[in-house]
């Protein structure tokens, strides 16, 4: 299940419109309809902290693993680390979709490439030159 739909069956089962949902979390109502919509995914953790908050759930049953890892990538790298990882998870779902992998072993192909990713970004750096590691390193 994707996070907007995830939302969508909270925000009902506390039967709340997008509006009061929106209130209760201090976002504005486009931004929980752009969420349900799937045109846009939270990239920031406290915004869905306060979602969840709002819904009685949890940011983990909210995002799911996949989620989580795009917003950790955003704390940690920004908002293109995020785009990578978000990227990176939409291959690797597509590619076993339909599949006969467990929910299980897919979160755990998903968690190695993650990891992947962020070794591979830390071993790259000693190539980045010191202009670009400075503006890199201050984002």
């Amino acid at each position: 299940m994707l996070f907007k739909e995830r939302l969508k069956e909270k925000r009902h089962e506390a039967n709340l419109t997008q509006a009061e949902l929106a209130k209760k979390a201090g976002v504005s109502t486009r931004t929980i309809q752009n969420y349900e919509l799937g045109t846009r995914k939270p990239y920031q953790i406290e915004v869905v902290q306060k979602i969840a908050d709002a819904l009685s759930t949890t940011t983990e049953y909210l995002l799911g693993s996949s989620g989580i890892m795009v917003a950790e990538a955003h704390e940690k790298g920004g908002a293109k680390a995020a785009r990578d990882i978000d990227e990176l998870v939409s291959e690797v779902t597509g590619m076993f979709a339909g599949g006969s992998l467990s929910e299980e072993a897919l979160e755990g192909a998903m968690k190695a490439l993650n990891d992947a990713y962020w070794i591979a970004k830390e071993k790259n750096k000693k190539y980045t030159p010191k202009k670009h590691r400075k503006e890199a390193d201050s984002k």
